[in-house]
């Protein structure tokens, strides 16, 4: 059930299937953090950051391209100090913008956040938070609170299924209920990089727990509780089988945080750079991205999934997908 006006649809398929360009930009805005999750290969990486004028270019040149929507993410955005003055830019130029954050600094910088369309808070537990995280959720959920307070747009909880928080699973359901927040769910993605034994410890190995799990999700889904994934989505994180065609390159235009052009978060091949201008990047790295999609397995980020079987028209994801 998407949120967008039937004029915005419009030129989202334009876009997409006419002009053949990603309708959303994803930019890795900043390479710091204040936690060092250890399943986290972005922190560990750094990284020149693109500097406000030069991200200000980007935002310009993107959306001349065509570009409609603008998301901030990657390890924390509320450290860029300067983060406000680019939502403010990317809604002046007509964008609509949205952000994912730990929550860690929402109390002190809610207030900031006037430009921001749509917010995204990782949220991977209760009791099991501190394990994963390393602080305690009541450090975060003053601000999800107050950035909830006037939102025009429903906020959402992000939670990545692990082996460690299967028990915080339906809690958090009836948690985001209450707070009267969306909440949405994915399973571990084991990124390369990162040491064999982190994921040995936080990796899923009661299978049958895990399988449980995903299905009570599915069960509350259907029972209207507030989350967001599709049927289809959910089905395929249960069986753990990714079975779509990915259109993730199509749809967005991932930008790490020193302006490279990479085809997707999985794959890291670089595409050229923002310098060089988006169009020609994108115009010069077709076969690469052909071959690149062509040969990939596939992957459960539901920002991925859930995109690509909409861009497929399936009709159950079009009902029951209530996000971006």
């Amino acid at each position: 059930m998407s949120t967008f006006s039937p004029t915005l649809t419009a030129k989202a398929l334009w876009q997409l299937r006419v002009k053949k360009r990603p309708f959303v930009m994803s930019h890795a805005i900043n390479s710091k953090c204040n936690m060092s999750c250890k399943f986290c290969e972005y922190w560990k990486a750094g990284g020149d950051e693109m500097s406000t004028k030069e991200i200000f270019s980007m935002l310009d040149d993107a959306k001349s391209f065509g570009i409609m929507y603008y998301n901030a993410w990657t390890t924390e955005p509320l450290l860029r100090e300067d983060l406000p003055d680019i939502l403010e830019h990317a809604h002046n130029i007509g964008m609509i913008t949205s952000l994912i954050t730990n929550g860690k600094l929402l109390e002190k910088r809610a207030d900031e956040l006037k430009d921001l369309d749509y917010l995204s808070v990782s949220v991977d537990g209760i009791e099991s938070y501190r394990e994963i995280r390393g602080i305690d959720i009541d450090e975060i959920m003053p601000g999800i609170k107050k950035a909830k307070e006037g939102r025009k747009n429903p906020l959402l909880m992000n939670c990545v299924i692990s082996g460690k928080n299967l028990d915080d699973i339906e809690p958090l359901i009836h948690l985001a209920k209450e707070m009267d927040v969306r909440i949405s769910f994915e399973p571990l993605y084991e990124f390369g990089g990162i040491d064999r034994d982190v994921w040995d410890e936080i990796g899923i190995k009661d299978m049958e727990k895990y399988h449980n799990t995903v299905q009570r999700i599915i069960e509350m889904k259907e029972q209207g509780y507030p989350i967001i994934n599709s049927i289809s989505y959910l089905t395929m994180v249960k069986n753990l089988t990714a079975d779509y065609r990915c259109h993730a390159s199509d749809i967005i235009l991932n930008v790490t945080v020193d302006g490279t052009l990479e085809n997707c978060r999985v794959h890291r091949d670089s595409l050229g750079n923002v310098k060089n201008g988006i169009e020609n990047v994108w115009n010069s790295s077709k076969d690469m991205r052909k071959t690149i999609s062509t040969q990939c397995e596939g992957c459960l980020f539901f920002g991925y999934v859930e995109n690509s079987l909409l861009y497929d028209f399936n009709t159950e994801v079009m009902r029951h997908y209530e996000w971006m």
